[in-house]
C-alpha cells in the first residue's frame, strides 16, 4: 500500500517549521512511517538551488531561472526522495510543494500560471498532495515574526504587497480544491495553531486510517 502525501504551505512567519514537527509527532503517535523533507530542497542538487534561491549576494535570478529553478530542485526530489519513501509505504511530509510555485512565482511575481501548470504536469505527471496543510496569517504579522528572528532571505526582503498577493494565491488555490486543504488561522496564538491543527489532522488521519 502506497503512502500519503502531506505537504505544509504558508507564507512567510506562519510557524511552519514548529507545526512540521507537530505533525510529523502526530504521524508517529500513529505509529506511522514519515519522511520529512522540504522545498526547495530535500536532496544535494536540491538544497544548492535552495542556497542560490535564498541568498541575498550576488545577482538575483530572473523570474523565469527562478520558475525553473525550483521546478528542477522539484524533478530530482520527486524521483529520489518523495516517490520511492511513497512506493515503501512510508507517509511523505514535505514542508512546501507545488502550491507554493502557483503562490509565490504565479501570484506573486505574476508569471504565467498556465505555464506552471505545463511544467507541473511534466514534472510531476499525476502526483499531487492527499492533503495540503494551510497556515494562514496576515502579511504584517508574519513578517515581522520574519523580521525578529534575524537576518531575511531573498524572499523575505520583498515588499509587502507582494505577500498580499501570495497569500491571495494560496486562498485561490484553496477555493479551487477546498477537498484537498486544511486552513488554519496561524494568527491566533501557538497553543490555540497546534490545538487547531491537532483537531483537524486527527480527523484526515482518521479517515484514511479506517
Amino acid at each position: 500500500m502506497n503512502g500519503r502525501f502531506i505537504t505544509l504551505e504558508g507564507g512567510e512567519g506562519v510557524g511552519k517549521s514548529t507545526n512540521l514537527a507537530l505533525i510529523e509527532q502526530c504521524l508517529r503517535e500513529r505509529g506511522i512511517a514519515v519522511t520529512v523533507t522540504r522545498e526547495p530542497g530535500g536532496t544535494a542538487l536540491g538544497e544548492a538551488l535552495r542556497q542560490l534561491l535564498l541568498t541575498t549576494e550576488g545577482d538575483a535570478p530572473v523570474a523565469m531561472a527562478e520558475l525553473l529553478m525550483m521546478f528542477a530542485a522539484r524533478a530530482q526530489h520527486l524521483e529520489t526522495v518523495i516517490e520511492p519513501a511513497l512506493a515503501r509505504g512510508e507517509w511523505v511530509l514535505c514542508d512546501r510543494f507545488t502550491d507554493a510555485t502557483y503562490a509565490y512565482q504565479g501570484a506573486g511575481r505574476g508569471m504565467s500560471m498556465s505555464a506552471i501548470g505545463t511544467l507541473e504536469a511534466l514534472v510531476q505527471g499525476q502526483r499531487q498532495p492527499d492533503l495540503s496543510v494551510l497556515l494562514d496569517v496576515a502579511p504584517e504579522i508574519g513578517m515581522a515574526r520574519a523580521a525578529a528572528r534575524g537576518d531575511l532571505d531573498r524572499f523575505e526582503q520583498e515588499q509587502q504587497d507582494f505577500f498580499q498577493r501570495v497569500r491571495a494565491g494560496y486562498r485561490e488555490r484553496v477555493a479551487a480544491q477546498p477537498e484537498r486543504w486544511l486552513v488554519v488561522d496561524a494568527g491566533e496564538p501557538l497553543d490555540a495553531v497546534r490545538a487547531a491543527l491537532s483537531s483537524q489532522l486527527k480527523q484526515a488521519i482518521d479517515r484514511w486510517l479506517v
